[in-house]
């Protein structure tokens, strides 16, 4: 697969081709204000209103007139089939933060795909936006300022060990798994800090903690990435 063509230290927004609300994408450009299109969610892009800098995927569902209605030196055609879209743009994509709409609700299979591509992009710092929760994998530390009482759902995609503080039920001393303990439906103190000892965590929290989120993984690293803009760069082999 192609080493990254998009950067932005602003943040990217990806749109995908699942359920879209109305507020998704412009609360999501607030944030990322780079528009990255991900194959058919170019459509939603385009009736947005907002600029494209930059299509990716297979194009297998790319309409021909969405298609002419975007310039050609903003199409990054990614043909390989071993890899779903989203993958195809997190592989292509460089930014402290990305926000994806339209990779929840809608089919089942499609979100567990993102769930997957999720947990083995564990250093992007990608979060997932839905109708009223927000998906993201944690690093191995992070702090975020929630409400009490806000429902937090560990999920673990692979075995995971781990601690936390300012949680109703805390995680230390067990072992998660996907096909073992899960730790969902817990609930925030406020303040919630989660430390892991490894990678494939993904945490589940209302929707309207998003700009904490953003924060909290901001905070995690501390260090920008070195290169970046805010426009595509050229597409290399």
């Amino acid at each position: 697969m192609k080493e990254a063509m998009i950067g932005s230290d602003m943040g990217v927004t990806l749109v995908g081709g699942g359920e879209i609300g109305v507020d998704d994408i412009p609360l999501a450009l607030g944030h990322a204000p780079l528009l990255v299109a991900v194959d058919g969610g170019a459509n939603a892009a385009l009736a947005s209103g907002q600029e494209i800098h930059a299509v990716v995927g297979d194009f297998d569902s790319l309409t021909p007139e969405d298609r002419a209605r975007i310039p050609a030196d903003r199409l990054l055609r990614i043909a390989e089939q071993d890899s779903t879209d989203f993958e195809k743009a997190l592989n292509s994509v460089r930014a402290p933060v990305i926000l994806a709409v339209g990779f929840l609700g809608g089919r089942l299979d499609h979100q567990f795909a993102a769930f997957n591509v999720l947990a083995r992009f564990p250093d992007t710092h990608c979060i997932l936006i839905g109708e009223t929760e927000i998906v993201l994998h944690l690093p191995r530390a992070l702090s975020v300022a929630l409400q009490e009482g806000d429902v937090v759902s560990l999920f673990p995609m692979a075995a995971v060990t781990g601690r936390s503080e300012g949680l109703k039920w805390p995680i230390d001393g067990l072992s998660l798994a996907p096909d073992g303990r899960i730790g969902t439906s817990n609930q925030a103190l406020g303040e919630v800090r989660i430390e892991t000892d490894g990678p494939g965590l993904l945490a589940i929290l209302p929707r309207r903690s998003m700009a904490a989120a953003i924060t909290a993984l901001a905070a995690s690293r501390p260090h920008a990435i070195a290169g970046q803009s805010g426009a595509p760069l050229p597409a290399r082999a």
